[in-house]
């Protein structure tokens, strides 16, 4: 005799190993993917975006288009994505710095990146390269601390914006050596670089992924790099730590966020197909060739912590050093 509740559970059961599939679908990208970059075209975080992006679209089987939105130290972009539909189709890849410092230096920030932006995963690390425009009265790093000394103010450095990592690693060198350094805010590493190439501004502090290329032509002269070793491409650079320079490990850390509120299956997905993008030899190659290290994250989690760690002592330095509003 056939168990009539036995045979409607089973049939219960089948209906939703069938439809599951179809739910997760239905979570899954619905159209266009926005990655928004919130510097100017050029930078560390706009080279990065134009590598990930053809390879997210052909993991994801939908458009992934890059979008730069430049201003207020990568804060205007970040407002953006803050605000956007949170259905994981809108993303944010910047420097993380620049949005953890944005809070302590810039007044009337429209977004907490603890509570509006979530993480999906960390993109890369490029150590910073610290050069000169050329034909300027120093090619080395003692005599540029030399001339500061003797000339307070007469040098201008190039910054991304204020509260970017290459700003408050500027501030870090400016306060231990007690320099008088004109800092200049442009709208992203492009742009600062640019200046320094043309002989805008006299110096500046910038991601390998941007700066390498310049250096290598002979455009700028680099006189120190920051990072755990010196660098393949200028073997001839000293390191920070050798120098026994504050900011030896700082860089552009460079990571992709989205809209809180965002479905967890979509943030699930973005993160697993990062990472094996990330993870390639040939994203890893790129990357490299520019001086940089490709750092996916572990797990979204793993990302929120680091971004808390790294809040807490940037504030810190803020608030001693009296940088800020």
């Amino acid at each position: 005799m056939i168990n009539s509740s036995s045979t409607l559970t089973g049939i219960a059961i089948a209906i939703i190993a069938l439809t599951a599939p179809i739910t997760g679908m239905a979570q899954e990208f619905q159209g266009p993917v926005r990655l928004v970059v919130p510097f100017a075209p050029g930078g560390t975080s706009d080279i990065l975006a134009r590598h990930i992006a053809p390879e997210l679209s052909d993991a994801i089987g939908q458009p992934v288009i890059v979008e730069n939105k430049a201003g207020a130290g990568g804060n205007i972009g970040a407002d953006f994505v803050a605000k956007a539909q949170p259905n994981g189709h809108t993303l944010l890849l910047s420097d993380l710095t620049s949005l953890l410092t944005a809070p302590s230096i810039m007044e009337n920030v429209s977004y907490d990146i603890e509570s509006d932006l979530s993480p999906v995963t960390m993109v890369s690390y490029s150590p910073y390269v610290l050069a000169t425009a050329k034909g300027l009265p120093y090619e080395s790093f003692d005599a540029l601390v030399e001339y500061s000394l003797d000339n307070p103010g007469s040098i201008s450095v190039a910054t991304s914006g204020i509260g970017s990592n290459n700003h408050i690693t500027t501030e870090r060198l400016a306060n231990h050596f007690d320099i008088d350094w004109n800092i200049i805010a442009y709208r992203g590493g492009s742009d600062a670089t640019r200046a320094v190439v043309s002989e805008e501004s006299d110096m500046l502090l910038n991601g390998t992924t941007a700066t390498l290329p310049f250096a290598l032509n002979d455009q700028i002269t680099p006189l120190a790099v920051t990072g755990e070793s010196r660098l393949e491409e200028l073997p001839e650079i000293p390191t920070f730590r050798e120098m026994n320079l504050p900011g030896e490990l700082d860089g552009t850390y460079q990571g992709i966020l989205v809209t809180t509120g965002s479905p967890d299956a979509i943030v699930e997905r973005l993160h697993r197909e990062l990472v094996a993008i990330l993870s390639t030899p040939d994203m890893q190659e790129k990357i490299a060739q520019q001086g940089g290290q490709a750092r996916p994250s572990d797990s979204p989690e793993d990302l929120r912590v680091w971004l808390a760690e790294q809040k807490e002592e940037l504030s810190s330095f803020i608030q001693e050093a009296g940088i800020g509003q």
